[in-house]
């Protein structure tokens, strides 16, 4: 079972048992689900309602995307007797992504104000659980989020991937979205709570994300781990496809912005005069997130060590 937290006891006589829960969560898992988070359970009921709204909108568009046809295709050539193997570089998804500065789906006509307030609350809860980590790495209070935007000098990213994984009759033949590390900071998943099919990998073992009905999932990305020096871990996980259930996902990424430079906090990073836990010499290289992304985009489905490789070169 994947960490479920009750974030609420932050608040309370059980906070060090809380923070010590995350903590756990951090460095053992790169995954938790937090329950009592702050954010209104009618916001979110709501957030469900226009999410599903507009896949309605959208399904026909994706009944006539490329990996319908691949899928179609496969299954036929297999019919007629050919062995076939999985499709590859293909996810059974259908997504978009709502940015600040990019036009955003006019329908539903709720789906703007809902989205809009959903991400306010989002962005506050991400900058709790980055000051939770601080806290618990033994960094200065917003050390994070002043890392992520550059010393203030510029704006942290902010972005929501809205997706649906509709029923798919060979779930055998197709991921629906592929074992990935995800490039950024923290990630916000508000998932389906009736639809499975979220997994991370964990001592070799794929292990399935719970539904938890209200529950916010947090995972760390790359540039946690960075940070962290490797305290903190961005884990391997996927999307199976599924015969029943449209599954709905709601991700956002509090990244740092594409000028901000990112390194191992120097407080965790041994040097000759420190060599006490849980300081450890440097893991990671120094570089700027902008070129992170660069290499991430070529590279999201293979390991993250050359990605690191790759830009300690430039």
């Amino acid at each position: 079972m994947i960490p479920v937290i009750d974030f609420s006891r932050l608040h309370g006589d059980e906070r060090v048992q809380a923070l010590a829960e995350i903590a756990n969560g951090c460095e053992e898992w790169g995954f938790f689900q937090l329950v009592n988070h702050g954010i209104p359970e009618e916001l979110l009921e709501r957030v469900k309602k226009v999410c599903s709204e507009s896949y309605q909108l959208r399904e026909e568009g994706f009944n006539a995307s490329n990996p319908v046809r691949l899928l179609n295709e496969l299954v036929d050539r297999e019919s007629e007797g050919e062995a076939v193997k999985k499709l590859k570089d293909v996810d059974w998804e259908d997504v978009f992504v709502l940015q600040d500065d990019k036009p955003w789906p006019s329908n539903p006509p709720a789906f703007r104000e809902t989205m809009k307030e959903y991400r306010e609350e989002l962005r506050k809860l991400a900058e709790k659980v980055m000051e939770v980590m601080d806290e618990n790495l033994g960094l200065e209070k917003g050390y994070i989020k002043k890392a992520f935007s550059g010393n203030g000098q510029h704006e942290a990213f902010f972005g929501t991937k809205v997706s649906h994984y509709p029923p798919c009759s060979r779930p055998d033949l197709v991921d629906g979205l592929r074992s990935h590390t995800d490039a950024g900071g923290v990630i916000l998943l508000f998932q389906d709570d009736q639809v499975g099919g979220l997994q991370i990998l964990k001592d070799g073992e794929w292990l399935d994300v719970q539904p938890v009905k209200g529950s916010i999932v947090i995972n760390t990305g790359d540039q946690i781990e960075v940070l962290s020096n490797g305290r903190y871990k961005s884990t391997w996980h996927r999307v199976l496809a599924t015969r029943h259930g449209n599954r709905r996902s709601v991700a956002s990424f509090y990244n740092p912005s594409l000028k901000a430079t990112i390194a191992p906090a120097a407080e965790l990073v041994a040097s000759h005069t420190q060599v006490a836990a849980p300081a450890a010499p440097s893991s990671y290289p120094k570089f700027v997130f902008g070129d992170y992304m660069d290499v991430y985009v070529k590279q999201k489905f293979q390991a993250k060590e050359p990605r690191f490789e790759a830009v300690a070169a430039m």
